[in-house]
């Protein structure tokens, strides 16, 4: 990769388009002029009265929904820090296209396309027709022994976010969800999320798939030791995710970039996408008013990532298992706001008087 795979991805960031400041006040008139006490709805007109300013529209609508599910391992499982092998990431992404999986039975629900990528697992996959094909590297290095993979490699897996969305956008999609898949993914989101907020890791490490009050412990050194190895450098996001990050996490860093150039709202997941939307406002800060936060994860460092990014989640539900399973759930949230502010009467329509008679 050369310097001209950077370029596009500050192209994309380049062509974000900035929401029409006069839609806010157009939006909230027509809320406030629905058949109800103004603002009664609380958070739900909040999600109604955003997504009508991204589409500028008084009826806004999310009913073309897509979940954008990436997967890649990660070398630093050698250091013990899941409690599941590695093979299982090739594992799941066969379950993912057989369709019997938590986001699976979720995006169904919530009338979403689940499109899961292969940007960088590890190992062969089994037979699982329709995972798109976008390996960049057989999953990363062990960061705790150097860089988990090279500058180039974290933009060439950065544009294959983009790529994916830019297909879903020419086809018309409304709204994009972020998923992951990864065998250790949690270590190194605790990594990039350590190094972009300063924070002590420590206090950005969780449990993951399940471990003891010992193993967390150990999974905190283990990100310690990356960060003292690769010396990470906060003001350059793309230095900090080739160091410590993963190929899922760029891949979604590039899937919220790409769905910001192309006009589309972009639903973050739980910390490993939450992590990759810090990457990606890093990277893009005009991108912010197109990310909507699905939920809180259970993950601790996930409360410092809303909390940088200053985003509230739709849903807080002790979640934390990824797949963009938050994100298909927040999704139906939003489908509902947008069914209020689309199809409730005005006070005018419905011919009920208002508060002032």
């Amino acid at each position: 990769m050369n310097v001209q795979d950077e370029r596009s991805i500050a192209d994309s960031i380049a062509a974000i388009p900035f929401p029409d400041a006069s839609w806010e006040e157009i939006a909230w008139a027509r809320l406030d002029s629905l058949t109800k006490p103004p603002r009664s709805l609380g958070q739900l007109e909040v999600l109604a009265q955003r997504l009508a300013v991204l589409q500028r529209s008084t009826h806004p609508s999310i009913a073309r929904k897509a979940i954008v599910l990436m997967a890649g391992d990660h070398g630093v499982t050698a250091q013990g820090v899941s409690s599941y092998p590695s093979e299982v990431t090739a594992q799941m992404v066969a379950n993912f296209a057989a369709g019997g999986a938590a986001i699976n039975q979720l995006a169904a629900h919530a009338g979403a396309s689940v499109i899961v990528v292969d940007v960088g697992v590890a190992h062969e996959l089994p037979e699982a027709p329709g995972v798109v094909a976008a390996r960049v590297r057989n999953g990363t290095a062990d960061m705790s022994q150097g860089p988990a993979m090279t500058r180039a490699e974290a933009v060439a897996a950065v544009g294959v976010g983009i790529g994916v969305v830019d297909d879903l956008a020419a086809r018309g999609i409304d709204i994009v969800g972020t998923g992951d898949m990864g065998i250790g993914n949690t270590t190194a989101s605790a990594a990039i999320v350590s190094a972009l907020l300063a924070a002590d890791p420590a206090d950005v490490v969780g449990p993951g798939t399940g471990l003891d009050e010992e193993g967390v412990a150990h999974k905190a050194e283990v990100v310690r030791c990356a960060l003292e190895v690769n010396a990470p450098d906060a003001s350059d996001p793309l230095d900090v995710l080739a160091k410590v990050g993963g190929l899922e996490i760029a891949g979604l860093a590039g899937v919220v970039i790409g769905a910001a150039a192309r006009g589309v709202p972009v639903v973050s997941d739980g910390y490993i996408s939450g992590a990759a939307t810090l990457l990606a406002l890093r990277l893009a800060p005009a991108a912010r008013p197109w990310v909507f936060a699905s939920h809180r994860s259970a993950e601790p460092g996930h409360r410092l990532v809303l909390a940088a990014l200053g985003l509230r989640p739709v849903l807080d539900l002790d979640m934390r298992l990824g797949e963009g399973t938050g994100a298909a759930l927040a999704m139906e949230v939003m489908d509902a706001a947008c069914a209020v502010m689309s199809g409730m009467a005005t006070f005018g329509e419905a011919g009920v008087s208002g508060r002032d008679g």
